[in-house]
């Protein structure tokens, strides 16, 4: 066995204070005692000293579309070669993949892999990037960060699917490693983050615009649940902060809810519900808006926002046909916040 898969390492972001040790990675800013684990599950207080316990552990590795991240306006077309772990930090009544986030270490079965490895997977699936998704890839920060340097060294690139729930410190620390964040904004009020998802909005708001600021592509994924997120007011206020802080050409993706997890008696969200929120979103100037979950038809393209040119195609997650010139309108060459 290779000295990367040999189970614990040290973590980064932490401190001790006195037996106990404080971790620095995401805003829960857990204090564990000796002996225990973080909120999330996969970090430990070993005698004072904090531990990683999935670095070079994967649960689910994939290869996948890239639009099914859900990023459409980086690499479009292309494959991403998906990895997961086990853990999250967030504790999300509805969550579609509980069955890693919530499993505990030592009750799955886990894959060891290395950053070499990591890259031969990528090869052999014909991918042009690395995405560390299924699971909360924050958590798994020692890991991704080794290995997503190496996927660059080797002429890939790399994403994020994530919720946010990271601190800037850890989060600047992805600069130049992840190149694409598709982040989840759960819904606009700090009461759905405290019941429904154990966490906190503000943070999450943070993360999107020093992400941002500091060159990482990305996109919003809002996922619309009825009854608990979908009213008008929350709606147009999510969109006017996303043209606001982040810029009419952010993509934003609005997702229908089904029931899962602890959420089975909620409905799945309604098409004119999201008929709705794809028209406030571009009621507040967003220039990307998309519909995912449902058939959606040309709210699935991409259109140029200048001369109105569909620029890409789209049918489920497979692009079938592009009108551009490298990342601009193939027709007027307006910018259209692609990576290509």
């Amino acid at each position: 066995m290779n000295t990367f898969a040999q189970g614990s390492k040290e973590a980064s972001f932490w401190t001790r204070e006195g037996d106990k040790v404080r971790c620095g990675l995401c805003p829960h800013r857990c204090r564990i005692s000796a002996g225990k684990r973080g909120l999330c599950g996969v970090r430990e207080n070993r005698n004072g000293t904090l531990y990683s316990l999935i670095f070079g552990k994967a649960s689910s590795i994939h290869p996948d579309p890239i639009e099914k991240k859900p990023l459409y306006h980086f690499l479009p077309g292309t494959t991403a070669i998906s990895f997961g772990s086990i853990g999250c930090n967030l504790f999300c009544l509805y969550c579609q993949n509980w069955s890693i986030s919530k499993a505990k270490y030592g009750q799955f079965g886990l894959t060891d892999m290395t950053p070499e490895d990591v890259v031969r997977y990528a090869k052999d699936a014909g991918a042009s990037s690395v995405s560390w998704t299924y699971n909360e890839p924050t958590i798994w920060h020692e890991f991704t960060t080794l290995a997503s340097r190496a996927a660059h060294d080797s002429g890939l690139k790399t994403s994020y699917v994530t919720n946010g729930y990271i601190n800037e410190e850890p989060l600047r620390d992805l600069k130049g490693v992840i190149d694409a964040m598709n982040i989840d904004v759960k819904a606009f009020s700090e009461g759905f983050y405290e019941r429904v998802c154990g966490g906190r909005l503000a943070p999450v708001l943070r993360t999107c615009e020093l992400a941002h600021e500091i060159g990482i592509h990305i996109e919003l994924t809002y996922l619309v649940i009825p009854e608990h997120n979908d009213s008008d007011d929350e709606m147009s206020k999510f969109c006017a902060w996303a043209a606001e802080k982040l810029g009419k050409e952010v993509p934003v993706h609005f997702s229908a809810f089904h029931p899962d997890y602890k959420m089975t008696k909620v409905p799945k969200t309604p098409e004119k519900t999201l008929l709705k929120a794809y028209d406030l979103a571009r009621r507040a100037g967003l220039e990307f808006v998309y519909l995912g979950n449902i058939w959606a038809g040309e709210r699935d393209d991409t259109y140029c926002p200048k001369c109105g040119t569909k620029v890409i195609d789209r049918e489920g997650f497979s692009v079938r046909q592009t009108r551009l010139k490298g990342d601009r309108c193939g027709k007027c060459g307006a910018p259209l916040n692609l990576v290509i």
